[in-house]
C-alpha cells in the first residue's frame, strides 16, 4: 500500500473501513477507525510503527504530567501566603517549561536524528576534510516511518496547547492515539490541532448520505488532479531535471513551471483524497489549500498553500520568538533607531528567518531545501520593506491597486517567483539548482519550443492540450470558489440523474485520460517523502 491512490487503499482498506463503520454501534466505530489507522501505518511502514506508538505513549504521559503540575501548583497557591505566591508561580512555570523542553528534546530530537543526522554528519565530515583534519564522523542511515514529520508536529502542538491552557490534557490514551494516527491525515497531513478533530473522531458520528456524497466527490476530484495532470507531467520533468545540461534555458523554465503544476496537483490532490476520506466518516479535517495561485504576494501565497504547516510555524515558532523578552527589547531599540514603521519589520524578520529555516529543513535534509526556505524569507522580508514605498508611489501616481490589471500583474509576478523557488525545491542538490537557474539566464532561446522539440522530451502534443484544457477548467472552478460558490454542495443538491451523469462523466474522464499503463512511471505522492 504505497499511497492513497493505490488499489489497496481505494479498493480494500477504505471501503472495508467504511462498511464496518456503517454497520457497527457508536462505541465500536471508534475502534474500527483506530484499528484501520494502525493497519494502514503497518501496511506502509511495517515495524516502524513503534515510533508512532512511542510518540503517542510519551505525549500522553507528558500531558498528564503537565496537568498534575498545574493542579498541584493551584493547591500550593491556595494554601500559600500572598508574599509567597509569586515565587510559587515562578516555580510552577519553570517546572512546566522543563516538561515542554523534555518533550521537544524527545520528539523533535527523534525527528532530527532519524531525518537529519545523515545530512548534518556528512556535512560535518566535509568541513573536517576542508580543514585538513583526520577525524571522520560516523554517518548512520535510518529508515523513516511514514508521516513522522506530520504526527510529530501534531504531538508537539497538543502538548504546548495543554501548557498554554488552551485544552485539557486527555486522560484517554486511545482518543489521543486516534487523533495522532487517523489514517487519512497520516501520509501528507493536514496537520491538525487537537481541538479540531480529536473529539469528533472519538464521537464517531453515524454515516450520513450527504457526507458520503461530498466525501466521494472530493476523493474522485483528487484522483483526477493527480492521475490526469501530475503523473502525466512526470516523465518530462524527470528527463529535464535529471539531465538538465542537455537542455537550454527555455526548456528548463518550462520544466520548472510544469513541476510547480505537478507539485500542486499532486499535493492538493492527495489532500483532497485525505479530506474526502475523513468526510465519509463525518470528520472535517482543516483545509490545506485555498487557491494559492490567485495570490498577489508571496506572503499571501503561503497563507493559501500548505495552510496547516504555515499556521503551525506561526503559532509555535514565529509568535514565541517575536514575543520573547530579548526580541521585545530589540524591537524597542529598533523603533528608536529606525522609526515605528521599519523598526518592527527589522526585528520581526528574526522570527521570520527562524520560521523559514525550519520550513526549508522540514521539507528535507539537503541544502536546496534550506536555500528554498531562505529564498522565500528574502522575498517576504523584501516585500515587507518596500510595501510602504509601493503604497506611497501608487497613491501619488493615482494607481488603483484593486484594478484588475494591477492585480493580474501582481498575481503573475507571484507565480513567476514561486516557479523559480520550486526549481530549487525540485533540483537534485543546490549546485544543480543554481546551474539550472544560471542556464535560464545565459542560454535562453525560444527556438526549441517553437520548433516543437519540447514534445520529444516526455510530453507530446495531445498531452499538452489535455493538461492546458484541464488547467483552464481548474481556473474557472477556482474563480467560482473565490466568489463563494460551493460547487460540491451545489452538485449534491441537484437531482439524482444530474449527479449520476456528472459522476459517470468524471469516472470516464479518469479512466480514459488518467496517466497509467505502458509508458508511464508510477509516482508516489510527493509530499509523503517529507
Amino acid at each position: 500500500m504505497a499511497s492513497y491512490f493505490s488499489p489497496q487503499y481505494l479498493a480494500v482498506l477504505l471501503p472495508a473501513t467504511v462498511g464496518l463503520y456503517a454497520i457497527t454501534p457508536q462505541r465500536a466505530r471508534r475502534v474500527i477507525l483506530l484499528l484501520a489507522s494502525y493497519a494502514f501505518f503497518w501496511a506502509v511502514s511495517g515495524s516502524l510503527i513503534v515510533y508512532l506508538l512511542f510518540s503517542t505513549l510519551s505525549i500522553h504521559h507528558l500531558g498528564l504530567w503537565l496537568e498534575l503540575t498545574a493542579r498541584n501548583g493551584k493547591e500550593r497557591l491556595a494554601l500559600a501566603e500572598s508574599d509567597q505566591r509569586k515565587a510559587i508561580r515562578a516555580g510552577i512555570q519553570r517546572q512546566q517549561r522543563g516538561i515542554i523542553l523534555l518533550a521537544v528534546v524527545i520528539h523533535i530530537g527523534l525527528l532530527l536524528t532519524l531525518k537529519y543526522s545523515h545530512f548534518f554528519l556528512s556535512n560535518g565530515n566535509a568541513l573536517l576534510r576542508f580543514l585538513h583534519m583526520p577525524a571522520i564522523l560516523p554517518v548512520p542511515s535510518f529508515l523513516l516511518p511514514i508521516g513522522i514529520s506530520f504526527y510529530t508536529l501534531q504531538a508537539v502542538s497538543y502538548l504546548i496547547d495543554v501548557y498554554r491552557g488552551k485544552i485539557q490534557a486527555d486522560h484517554n490514551l486511545f482518543r489521543l492515539a486516534l487523533f495522532l494516527g487517523f489514517f487519512p491525515q497520516m501520509m501528507e497531513g493536514p496537520i491538525c490541532r487537537y481541538e479540531q478533530t480529536a473529539q469528533r473522531l472519538w464521537e464517531a458520528p453515524p454515516m450520513c448520505w450527504n457526507n458520503f456524497l461530498l466525501g466521494g466527490q472530493r476523493i474522485l476530484w483528487g484522483i483526477i488532479k493527480k492521475m490526469v495532470v501530475a503523473d502525466r507531467l512526470n516523465i518530462f520533468i524527470l528527463n529535464v531535471f535529471s539531465d538538465y545540461d542537455q537542455y537550454n534555458g527555455s526548456i528548463i523554465a518550462v520544466a520548472a513551471i510544469c513541476y510547480t503544476i505537478q507539485l500542486y496537483m499532486d499535493f492538493s490532490g492527495t489532500i483532497d483524497v485525505a479530506l474526502g476520506s475523513a468526510q465519509l466518516f463525518g470528520v472535517a479535517l482543516p483545509e490545506n489549500f485555498q487557491r494559492p495561485f490567485f495570490s498577489r504576494t508571496i506572503s499571501e501565497f503561503w497563507q493559501r498553500w500548505h495552510i496547516t504547516l504555515g499556521t503551525w510555524f506561526k503559532d509555535y515558532i514565529f509568535y514565541p520568538v517575536s514575543m520573547s523578552k530579548p526580541m521585545k527589547k530589540l524591537t524597542s531599540k529598533a523603533r528608536k533607531r529606525f522609526g515605528p514603521r521599519y523598526g518592527p519589520i527589522l526585528t520581526s524578520s528574526v522570527a521570520l528567518l527562524c520560521v523559514w529555516l525550519c520550513n526549508g529543513l522540514w521539507h528535507g535534509s539537503a541544502w536546496n531545501y534550506i536555500f528554498f526556505g531562505l529564498y522565500h524569507f528574502a522575498l517576504i522580508f523584501a516585500g515587507n520593506l518596500v510595501q510602504p514605498l509601493v503604497l506611497t508611489v501608487t497613491e501619488r501616481l493615482h494607481i488603483d491597486r484593486n484594478h484588475m490589471a494591477y492585480r493580474l500583474m501582481q498575481t503573475l509576478r507571484t507565480c513567476v517567483l514561486v516557479c523559480i523557488g520550486e526549481l530549487f525545491f525540485r533540483a537534485e542538490g543546490l549546485k544543480n539548482g543554481l546551474k539550472m537557474a544560471w542556464r535560464m539566464v545565459t542560454d535562453w532561446s525560444f527556438s526549441p519550443i517553437l520548433k516543437g522539440n519540447l514534445f520529444a522530451y516526455g510530453i507530446d502534443g495531445p498531452d499538452t492540450v489535455l493538461v492546458a484544457l484541464f488547467l483552464v477548467f481548474l481556473l474557472v472552478v477556482g474563480i467560482m470558489q473565490e466568489r463563494g460558490v460551493k460547487l460540491g454542495e451545489t452538485l449534491v443538491s441537484k437531482s439524482w440523474p444530474v449527479r449520476i451523469a456528472v459522476y459517470y462523466a468524471a469516472i470516464c474522464f479518469l479512466v480514459i485520460f488518467g496517466a497509467y499503463g505502458i509508458g508511464y512511471i508510477p509516482v508516489d505522492p510527493i509530499y509523503a517523502g517529507f
